[in-house]
């Protein structure tokens, strides 16, 4: 990005800042003076509010200059690098990265997984999602499907639902025990 553009983007954040700063001053000045005076005069002094806020916020930020670059960065001279040669095998380029690269005995351990689910018991609280034991074969999922999907009552009656979510619920704590 050039720095002109930089300086660009800058001030007209500047000038927005100011904006909405002038534009709060100006909607708070005129709650202010609506209980006081008419509507035009009132308009008229929170206009001259948030012109004066606009105005003064712009010029405090516009007195703000950036610090300069406490680090400052070399040009990088692409130059200066040294050619390396390619090399031409797998081989030799597995032993370029295992000779200047040694891992560290920690590291060199067998990392040992534990599947702590599978040791839990069978009055715990988690949930198991994908227990095989727990998983309704393809019959018993068609039956829920068609018991849903098939209404004893007409399709415009509306019926007490309640025994069902009683029955519902009781089958779900029957099923976490």
């Amino acid at each position: 990005m050039q720095a002109g553009s930089a300086a660009k983007i800058e001030k007209t954040m500047d000038r927005a800042a100011s904006a909405l700063f002038g534009c709060a001053a100006a909607y708070a000045a005129f709650m202010g003076f609506a209980r006081g005076s008419a509507g035009s005069i009132a308009a008229a002094e929170a206009a001259a509010a948030g012109m004066l806020a606009f105005f003064l916020t712009g010029r405090a930020l516009a007195a703000v200059h950036p610090e300069a670059a406490k680090l400052p960065v070399p040009v990088f001279d692409v130059r200066q690098i040294d050619p390396v040669e390619a090399p031409h095998s797998p081989e030799s380029a597995e032993l370029l990265l295992t000779d200047r690269y040694e891992a560290p005995a920690a590291a060199q351990e067998t990392l040992m997984l534990d599947d702590v689910l599978a040791q839990l018991e069978p009055d715990s609280r988690v949930v198991r999602l994908f227990d095989p034991a727990a998983m309704p074969t393809p019959g018993q999922l068609n039956d829920r499907i068609e018991r849903h999907l098939v209404r004893d009552a007409p399709p415009g009656s509306s019926h007490d639902a309640s025994q069902a979510l009683h029955d519902a619920l009781a089958q779900l704590r029957r099923s976490l025990r």
